[in-house]
Parts: structure tokens; C-alpha cells; sequence
């Protein structure tokens, strides 16, 4: 083994050991050249050096070798750098261990008989002047901490400062600094701060080109130790992990004889068997010394702990076994050593990786060239335009038709992200929260689609007829009274149920369309992630990448926007327009007889049930499975014996609707029934009429409308009879309420779902791409590059070619770096 403190004294030219055997002329004229093998490692440092730099500017991912060095804060990661370096720059001062990554390129310069430190600059592989003083080192090591975390918001960072230190007493050595571990934040910081900080350290560490160089404390025993189960998850086998144990002064006073020494030496039973630590002691006086005195210093106390070991304890120690792992040096000797034997075996795999990597660029910016110029050919750019317009409106297509990718997971949305992130919460008017099936699934396209179509006639469908004040009655049942005719109460009833649908089922359509118009408007932006992964996966595609054209994605997004925002305008009029044909005075809606019948419009929906028109109710979440009543709570519930179930179409459960229950309501009554009581006193041979009077009413007492006085006045409101009166109220209100339910079953069956359907999907389908190309490119040629040399557009072209020049150049001169070194290996 090399003597560990050779590195103290200042380094001389000598001649070329395998030269001795000539003449001492011959090796006088060759005093001042290097030994070839040192020239050589020098040369493969430095090529690795600045392939670090370029990785770091440009964030490339390359397998450099590279020790990262781990522990807690106060394990002494600090005190080993600046002994690696030879020179003292009051690292812990900046405790930069607690903030950003540091890596430390330390050369072995033989001219540099003073520390020349250069720091790499933020985001380029350009290094800066000189530093000579080791305070103005420390100061911008804060200076750049404190800026970034200033900009960023945050109280620790990944992105790492680069510092190369050029020193005659420095090895060819590089080593990633990372934050200390720590139990607690400081005070100022935020509470996650320690987390933050071993999640950061563990993703340095955990590519496996990395060296693991993992310091604790001597005093702290391997069972009881905070940080070990940390590495064991990041390199279970200590298979690139160097272990050290720091401050191992502070343990010696603790052993007797050789027994306990080589026990505790050996680490065995927590670290297996192949594991041999390093036990190293630094000076402890931070006093401002020289730097020639601070590695005395160093070498002195290494001269002490071996000196203690065979004198100190009985019986000495293993040499033979553990000599090579005591003393700072023999880890200084093996880190360098060690780093020099990966780089030459990684060198094969960086020179074809670095080949690869200079191909892709030159294709890249072969590319952008083409992309820039193209900027000047207003038809290649037309061209290109519609193929990537034409890609993007297809994949809307597909992603309404079903699809997979990109991932729902990722990009879908629950039905509660969809209400909070579109701004609409609940549906108006209905106080029960509407959980249709698969709301806790993440969904986009036509399933979420399906989905709002389904909570909107979950919504619907929870809505009954409001309660109507006796004022209101009379004003209408009166005045169709004085008008003479059998029809008063029927009239007056329907008239009652088309109020209140238009009340409260006008803005549920609204809604309705607002929800599905957010569906889809979310579309545009997994559009863009499918074309993204089709385009990776196929070369041929590439050429229709738009990336760049700030101008051209803003104007498409905005037409897309447009476009969807009109359809929602067009089928809010078509619904609007549909709910006043089924509330019109001219509709027969409200007379349809079916419905007591338990007909196709007669029936009572129930919202997590599947319908005849195939909607979408088909439950996959996991809750439907554990839990089936779950999402069923928009049923109606079962009510009284007067709520009667008929068979209906598609093998689907009828419910008919119940009467508006009321608190003076004694009796029900079929409006057939009053129809024929208060017609103009014509008594018809209806024996169908009879029959269905006597399956709905019995034979009720029908005296509380009865004529008066001969004059035709219908009694109604503070009569004697109070019973009868509240009968009469009663009754109307329930006839309303039938009214109103079939009004609101025939919108939501016969006409609101399809043309939903076919107002939104079918013009998404089919005139998406033509409605996109006529905003984008039925213009003269002026206003269309308006898109393309907008301001902002050409510039961000033009950055990322510099860019990708300057990365071009770099990687280029460390191809041949690279070349070079691996003609000497």
C-alpha cells in the first residue's frame, strides 16, 4: 500500500519509475514529465469532469461513476470534504448540508500551489473566474443556495451546485455532497423539511453507478443507528456502499484489550459479512491554521489513533486485518483509487452512449432547422398544420368512442374533481347528493360523458312537484271555471305542473350542458398527451410535431374552447326548446292516459336502474361491489300501499308517482273522476270511465265540488265544509303532481338524452376537424403566419436550437475525450 501521508508534503516532478534502469542523462531530460500512468488518469478525470458539467447543464442522464456522500448532519461529512480537498473553506459554516446538493470535482494540479475553486454556472456548462479566497468560497456557495430557494419556494433542492477545485494537494476525485439527514426542521422551516430531504437523497443515491459513502459517528452504535435502514433501502447488500465511521478518536478510550478492538473493527452481525468499514478521526481545533499546517494536522492525528491502537490497548489490534482501514489516508488512497477503477470500466459503455447521444442531437437540431425555415414556407407550414389539427380532432374522436390511453388514472376525473374543477357543485333545486355509478372512478371521454348523462336524470328524477299555495289554486282553477267547460280542475292542474317544470327543470338542462360541455372541453389537453405518445412511438409521425408554435397551440386551443362552448350554447336552446313543446298549453303531455296504465311514460324512474334507452348505469367501482346499496341512494323510496308497481318495457320496474302528500289531504281522488263530476252536465254511458273511477277512487265522496245556487259556481277555499274544501286543494295537488311528473319523464326519456347525445357527440365526431380548419386556415396567408411569427414563437424556436447547439458541442468534445481515453486504456 502506498504511504497514506504522501500526499502532505508538496509535490515535485520526478522521472518516470520505469526509466530507472536507463541512464541518468536520459532521466534528467525527463524529469519534468509526468509518469504516463498518472497522465493517464489525469486525462480520464478530466474527461469525466466535464461530461459531469455537461450532464448537469443540459440534464442529461448519464451513468457517470460518482460517490455520493450520506449521514446524518452532525456525522462529520463536512470535515471529511474539506480533508479531502487539503484546505479548509468553512463549509459547515454555509450548512449548505441542509439546503442543495454540492458536487466537488477536486484535481490534482501540480501547478496549483494555491486552491483555484470555479463554480459551474446556473444551467450552462460554463465554468466561472477563479476563487482563490476561501471565504469568498463560502460566500457564494450561500449566496447561490439562498437565490434558488428564494426562486423556488421551497426549503431544500435538488438541483446541485458544481465546484471544481484545482489544488497541487487535492486527489482526481469527485464527490456529490448531499443535505444531511435530520430529525427536526430548523426553526423558519417548513415541518416536511426532513422528509424532503431524505426522499432527495435517496433518489442521488439511488442509480446504481453511484458510490454510496455513508458516515456515522463512532459513538453511535450500528444497532441503535438512525440512518442505516435508510441505506439498507437504497443498497440492501452493501454492495456500493463504503462505510465510515467519523470521529472514531472519540471511541478509542473505550477499548482494553486487542478483543474488544477487533470486535468492534470487524462490524460484525449489522453490516455482513463483506462489509469492512473505515475508521477515521480529523482534527478537532477549528482555529484558522495555513493550509500546510492543516494537513499536519490531519496527518498527525492519523499518526495518533494507530499509535494509541498498538500502544494504548493490550495486546494491539489485527493489523494485518484492519490497518488498511484506519486513518484518513487509506480512505483518501481507496476513494481515489476506487473511482479511478470505475471509470475505466464505465468507459466502453460512455463512449457508445455518448456516440448515441451526439446522434440524437444532430437529428434534433437537423429538425428544428427544418422547423425554422419552415417557418418562411407558408404552405409546408399550412401542410403541417392540418395533419397535426386533423391528428388532434381523431383522437378526440377515439377518446369519445372509448379509450385507454393515456392513462385514466392520470388523466381522468371523479365526478367530484369534475364538479369542483368546472365551478358547478350540486344540481339546482336538489338538496340530495347525486352519486351516480362510478362517481369514485377516474374517467374521461364518452364514459364520463355517460356519466353526467346519468346524474342528470338521477338530478331530474329527484326533483317533485313543489307545493302550491291555495292562492294559486283558485287564481287558476277559477278562472278556468268562469270559462266554462268540464275541463276547470284538469286544466288547472296541468297548468300548475307546466309552471313548475319550467321552474325547476330549466336549470337542470342548463347544467346539464354546462357539465358535459367541461367533459369535453377537458379533451383537448389528453388529446395532446395521446398525439405526444403516438408521435414517440412512431418516427414516421414526427414531421406533424408542432412543438414550438406558441402561437399556432394557443389559436387551436381557442378554437377547440369556441367550438365546444357553441355546442353548449346550441343544445341548451335545442332543450330549452323541447322543455317548452312538453309544457306548452298545445301538448298532450299532461292527458296522456298511459301513465295510470303503467305505460311507457306512466313510469317512475329510478335512477341507478337500467333503462330501456340505455343509459349508463353499469357499476364497476369497487364500492358497487362491497357495498351494493351504496349508490342507490337517488332511488325514490318505497312508500305507501298507494304506490303500485307495473311491469314496464325492457323488464324494468314502474313505480307509479305517488300524490303530493299534504297535511289536510283525507282522501285521493283519480282526476277521471273529477273530470266527469264537474263536466258541463253531460253524463256519458262510459262504462271504461266507471271502471277506471272505481280501480282509482272507489266510491269516494266526490261533494266537494259540487254546483251551486244553479249558477255553475264552483265552491273553493272558506267554505262551511272545511273538510271538503281541503279535499278539493288536496286533490288538485295531487293531480299537479302527476302532471308534473309526466312531463318530466317524457322530457327526460323521449327527448333531452338524445339530443344531448347528438348535439354534443355527433358534431365532436364528424365536424370537429372542419370547424377547426375553417377558423384556422380559411384565411389569407398574412393572418395565418400571424400564428407562427407571432411574437414569442420564432424565439422560442431559436432558443432551443442554441441550446441544442451548445449541447451538441459539448458532447461532441467529450466524444472526443472519450475516444482518446479509451485508444489508451
Amino acid at each position: 500500500m502506498a504511504n497514506s501521508n504522501s500526499y502532505l508534503t508538496t509535490p515535485t516532478k520526478t522521472p518516470s519509475s520505469r526509466r530507472n534502469n536507463q541512464s541518468q542523462s536520459k532521466m534528467q531530460s525527463h524529469s519534468q514529465s509526468q509518469d504516463p500512468a498518472a497522465s493517464e488518469t489525469r486525462s480520464r478525470f478530466e474527461a469525466y469532469s466535464r461530461l459531469q458539467a455537461a450532464a448537469v447543464a443540459f440534464g442529461e442522464k448519464l451513468p457517470i461513476p460518482e460517490i455520493v456522500a450520506i449521514g446524518g448532519q452532525s456525522d462529520g461529512k463536512s470535515s471529511l470534504l474539506e480533508a479531502l480537498l487539503g484546505f479548509r473553506f468553512n463549509v459547515r459554516e454555509v450548512e449548505m448540508g441542509t439546503r442543495r446538493p454540492l458536487i466537488l470535482q477536486m484535481v490534482h494540479d501540480v501547478s496549483a500551489l494555491e486552491p483555484r475553486c470555479r463554480f459551474q454556472d446556473e444551467d450552462s456548462e460554463e465554468y466561472g473566474s477563479p476563487i482563490v479566497s476561501a471565504t469568498a468560497v463560502a460566500d457564494v456557495i450561500r449566496s447561490r443556495t439562498e437565490a434558488l430557494l428564494r426562486k423556488t419556494k421551497t426549503a431544500v433542492s435538488p438541483k446541485p451546485i458544481v465546484m471544481r477545485a484545482e489544488y497541487a494537494h487535492s486527489p482526481n476525485l469527485t464527490i456529490i455532497d448531499t443535505p444531511g439527514f435530520v430529525l427536526k426542521a430548523k426553526k423558519g422551516e417548513p415541518e416536511t423539511t426532513p422528509d424532503e430531504i431524505l426522499s432527495m437523497v435517496k433518489t442521488l443515491a439511488s442509480p446504481p453507478h453511484r458510490i454510496l459513502l455513508f458516515l456515522q459517528q463512532s459513538s453511535v452504535e450500528w444497532c441503535s443507528s438512525l440512518w442505516l435502514d435508510a441505506v439498507r433501502e437504497i443498497d440492501s447488500s452493501f454492495r456500493r456502499t463504503i462505510v465510515v465511521v467519523s470521529k472514531f478518536d472519540n471511541r478509542l478510550k473505550e477499548f482494553d484489550d486487542r478483543s474488544e478492538v477487533d470486535r468492534y473493527l470487524s462490524a460484525s452481525g449489522y453490516l455482513g459479512e463483506n462489509t469492512r468499514p473505515y475508521y477515521v478521526a480529523l482534527p478537532k481545533d477549528r482555529s484558522t491554521v495555513s493550509n500546510d499546517e492543516f494537513r499536519r494536522q490531519i496527518s498527525q492525528v492519523d499518526t495518533e489513533v494507530i499509535r494509541h491502537l498498538r500502544e494504548g490497548v493490550k495486546g494491539g489490534f489485527d493489523e494485518e486485518k484492519f490497518r488498511s482501514h484506519i486513518g484518513f489516508g487509506s480512505l483518501r488512497n481507496f476513494l481515489e483509487s476506487e473511482l479511478q477503477k470505475r471509470y475505466k470500466d464505465a468507459a466502453p459503455a460512455t463512449l457508445a452512449l455518448l456516440e448515441q447521444r451526439c446522434s440524437e442531437v444532430t437529428d434534433d437540431m437537423l429538425r428544428m432547422d427544418m422547423k425554422i425555415q419552415a417557418t418562411s414556407d407558408v404552405a409546408h407550414l399550412r401542410k403541417a398544420a392540418m395533419l397535426y389539427t386533423a391528428s388532434i380532432s381523431n383522437h378526440v374522436g377515439a377518446l369519445i368512442d372509448g379509450a385507454a390511453n393515456p392513462a385514466p388514472e392520470q388523466w381522468g376525473k371523479t365526478t367530484e374533481e369534475e364538479r369542483r374543477e368546472s365551478g358547478i357543485g350540486s344540481w339546482p333545486g336538489v338538496c340530495l347528493d347525486i352519486k351516480p355509478p362510478n362517481a369514485v372512478l377516474s374517467l374521461y371521454g364518452g364514459a364520463a360523458f355517460e356519466r353526467v348523462i346519468h346524474e342528470f336524470r338521477c338530478a331530474a328524477y329527484s326533483i317533485e312537484c313543489p307545493p302550491v299555495s291555495r292562492e294559486k289554486v283558485a287564481n287558476i282553477l277559477l278562472a278556468h271555471a268562469g270559462r266554462g267547460g268540464g275541463r276547470g280542475v284538469t286544466e288547472a292542474s296541468a297548468e300548475i305542473a307546466r309552471t313548475a317544470a319550467r321552474s325547476w327543470l330549466a336549470p337542470l338542462l342548463d347544467t346539464a350542458c354546462d357539465r358535459l360541455a367541461f367533459v369535453l372541453g377537458s379533451l383537448f389537453e389528453i388529446a395532446l398527451e395521446r398525439n405526444l405518445n403516438q408521435n414517440s412511438e412512431s418516427d414516421e409521425k414526427k414531421a406533424e410535431n408542432m412543438d414550438g408554435y406558441v402561437g399556432f397551440h394557443a389559436a387551436l386551443r381557442n378554437c377547440y374552447n369556441r367550438f365546444v362552448k357553441n355546442l353548449a350554447k346550441q343544445c341548451k336552446q335545442l332543450v330549452r326548446h323541447h322543455l317548452d313543446s312538453v309544457t306548452s298549453p298545445y301538448s298532450m303531455a299532461c292527458y296522456e292516459m298511459d301513465y295510470h296504465q303503467g305505460g311507457a311514460f306512466g313510469s317512475y324512474y329510478k335512477p341507478n336502474q337500467a333503462s330501456g334507452s340505455g343509459s349508463f348505469c353499469f357499476e364497476l367501482s369497487d364500492t358497487g361491489r362491497d357495498e351494493p346499496m351504496k349508490d342507490q341512494e337517488n332511488i325514490p323510496p318505497e312508500k305507501s300501499k298507494a304506490q303500485e308497481t307495473t311491469p314496464g318495457k325492457g323488464g324494468e320496474t314502474h313505480i307509479t308517482v305517488p300524490e303530493t302528500p299534504s297535511p289536510d289531504q283525507p282522501c285521493e281522488i283519480g282526476y277521471g273522476l273529477i273530470k266527469k263530476e264537474i263536466g258541463n252536465g253531460h253524463h256519458h254511458d262510459g262504462g271504461g270511465a266507471r271502471k277506471r273511477v272505481a280501480r282509482m277512487g272507489g266510491s269516494r265522496n266526490i261533494e266537494p265540488l259540487r254546483i251551486q245556487n244553479g249558477g255553475g259556481g264552483l265552491l273553493f277555499g272558506n267554505t262551511d265544509d272545511g273538510m271538503k274544501s281541503s279535499s278539493a286543494y288536496s286533490e288538485i295537488c295531487s293531480s299537479a303532481a302527476q302532471h308534473f311528473a309526466r312531463i318530466r319523464e317524457v322530457l327526460v326519456e323521449r327527448s333531452v338524452t338524445s339530443t344531448l347525445n347528438s348535439g354534443f357527440l355527433t358534431p365532436c365526431r364528424d365536424r370537429l376537424v372542419v370547424a377547426l380548419g375553417v377558423d384556422l386556415f380559411a384565411v389569407n396567408d398574412e393572418k395565418f403566419m400571424d400564428m407562427f411569427v407571432a411574437p414569442g414563437a420564432i424565439d422560442v424556436l431559436q432558443n432551443e436550437r442554441q441550446q441544442l447547439q451548445k449541447r451538441q458541442k459539448i458532447l461532441q468534445s467529450c466524444l472526443t475525450e472519450f475516444k482518446t481515453v479509451s485508444r489508451s486504456l
